[in-house]
């Protein structure tokens, strides 16, 4: 079993590479946790955005309730799933009594994610569209 912070070869290939070196598992997951943290960033940026044009449109706006839930949900889910990337980036891969909580976690967060992306193609799909400066007619 590996010990905390040990590094482990999982590279296959020539022995002579430059690219046989081992990695740290702990810093491979903490890595893939802040990727998938910048991209629930991008869309949270996105969704507020979202948010701000339903706002000015009005409730005169066809689908301004439909729209406004949709996009609470997703910005909701976005900050629960920023906080279980958050947590499972913290945990210890190298701990085995940790692998059944950071299975769930990462499960839960893969779930949370794929509900966000099918809510975001809701919201496309009702259309959000900025006025700007021209009054609609």
């Amino acid at each position: 079993m590996a010990s905390e912070g040990e590094i482990i070869n999982l590279q296959a290939g020539n022995p002579g590479s430059r690219r046989n070196n081992p990695i740290n598992i702990n810093h491979y997951a903490t890595k893939k946790s802040v990727a998938e943290s910048m991209l629930d960033v991008a869309l949270f940026m996105a969704n507020v955005t979202q948010l701000k044009a339903v706002l000015e449109q009005g409730v005169s706006f066809q689908y301004y309730a439909t729209l406004i839930s949709l996009i609470s949900i997703s910005l909701f889910f976005q900050v629960v799933i920023g906080i279980l990337l958050i947590i499972i980036a913290r945990l210890n891969l190298n701990d085995v009594s940790k692998h059944q909580r950071l299975n769930v976690l990462n499960n839960v967060a893969t779930a949370l994610i794929f509900i966000t992306v099918i809510l975001n193609i809701f919201i496309t799909g009702f259309g959000v569209q900025k006025t700007g400066l021209y009054p609609t007619r």
